[in-house]
């Protein structure tokens, strides 16, 4: 698995609403409505993760969610992460 270069991830975000790339992670804000609108998206975001057995990390206040994507065996940012961010952001478009 090879890991991106600043460069190609600058690239890729191009393509990626709203991504940042910070401390060699794909980061991620979302708002809803409420609690159960954010909750429903993490569950989503769950399910999609178990089935690409990639996970990223999640955080939730009321109704906000922090995503960070990163490959820890890679020590970096790699195609599983575009993936993965490119299938979150069919989730919101939805």
């Amino acid at each position: 698995m090879k890991k991106y270069s600043e460069e190609n991830i600058k690239s890729e975000l191009k393509e990626l609403n709203e991504w940042r790339f910070i401390d060699n992670k794909l980061e991620k804000k979302f708002k809803f409505l409420d609690f159960s609108e954010a909750l429903g998206f993490i569950v989503r975001v769950g399910l999609l993760a178990e089935k690409n057995n990639h996970h990223p990390e999640l955080f939730n206040v009321y109704n906000r969610v922090i995503i960070r994507l990163t490959t820890h065996d890679a020590d970096g940012v790699t195609d599983k992460d575009i993936d993965l961010a490119q299938d979150i952001e069919k989730i919101v478009g939805k």
